[in-house]
């Protein structure tokens, strides 16, 4: 799957499990079945608008982590020198692409160490409980993402330091106000990264370092070599190779979805009387 489509699968599946809204199909469809709403999200957590927002722009890098064990991947160029050198040291651990990091493990060591990131805390008048460590790891992740989406403009993409910073800066003011929410963002984007990866042709070792075999047996069985294949991987290509028009039909309106809720959350904070990026909470 591609950069981009990783990064905003991330922040879809942050926004589908932290907020919930009514659609009502009564305008476009005269059934009875349509006349009552339909309720969109899963809204497990109360983050608010400045959550959701947060939260998005986090998973979204998030959903990029697992590729940063590609020294030569774009998020490798999204922050340098250090990205450079992150992904470079990430490679090395990993044993190389699509295998530490693209594993249960890999998930395992990135949500302890964005648990670990979260701890140090501190309360303020002004806004709330602030996470610094969360807030310089959000650096990275907020320029990943950047990257990825290619949002910056073009004038811009010469400074990534300083626009990494500014929304970090906004992430650790507006953070959602659950102790836990900045690991439960890196869960979620390193799975939704993982899900991406096994439903293309690539494919992927869940359980790297082991390379569990299928038996003998069920290799002859029609179609699951294609899905658990003689090198350990799992793959159920239903989007084919990455960047292919199945995908690109899939995220059109996943993309569509996190912008109008972004846009939706925006405008709650401003009619609030709060700026995504100068405010009091």
């Amino acid at each position: 799957m591609l950069g981009a489509h990783h990064a905003a699968s991330g922040a879809a599946a942050w926004i589908a499990l932290t907020t919930q809204f009514e659609v009502s199909l009564a305008s476009v469809i005269s059934a009875d079945w349509a006349q009552q709403p339909v309720l969109l999200g899963a809204g497990l957590l109360d983050v608010g608008p400045a959550g959701v927002i947060s939260g998005a722009l986090v998973t979204a890098g998030a959903a990029l982590v697992p590729d940063a064990d590609h020294h030569r991947a774009t998020i490798a160029h999204s922050l340098p020198p250090v990205s450079n050198i992150v992904c470079s040291a990430v490679g090395d651990l990993a044993g190389g692409h699509r295998r530490g990091t693209h594993s249960v493990l890999g998930v395992a060591v990135f949500v302890a160490l964005a648990w670990l990131a979260g701890l140090p805390s501190f309360e303020t008048q002004r806004f709330g409980t602030v996470y610094p460590a969360a807030g310089l790891l959000c650096i990275l992740l907020v320029a990943f993402a950047a990257k990825a989406l290619k949002f910056i403009p073009d004038r811009l993409r010469k400074t990534p330091w300083a626009v990494g910073i500014a929304v970090a800066a906004f992430i650790t003011a507006f953070a959602p106000e659950h102790q836990n929410w900045f690991p439960l963002a890196m869960a979620i984007g390193v799975v939704v990264h993982l899900l991406g990866d096994m439903v293309t042709t690539g494919g992927i070792n869940l359980w790297w370092p082991l390379r569990i075999r299928p038996p003998k047996a069920l290799r002859k069985v029609p179609g699951l070599r294609r899905i658990w294949r003689p090198n350990g991987s799992f793959a159920l290509p239903l989007l084919g190779n990455a960047g292919s028009w199945r995908e690109w039909l899939l995220l059109v309106p996943v993309s569509a979805y996190v912008v109008l809720v972004l846009i939706g959350a925006a405008s709650e904070l401003s009619h609030a009387g709060m700026s995504p990026f100068v405010a009091a909470r």
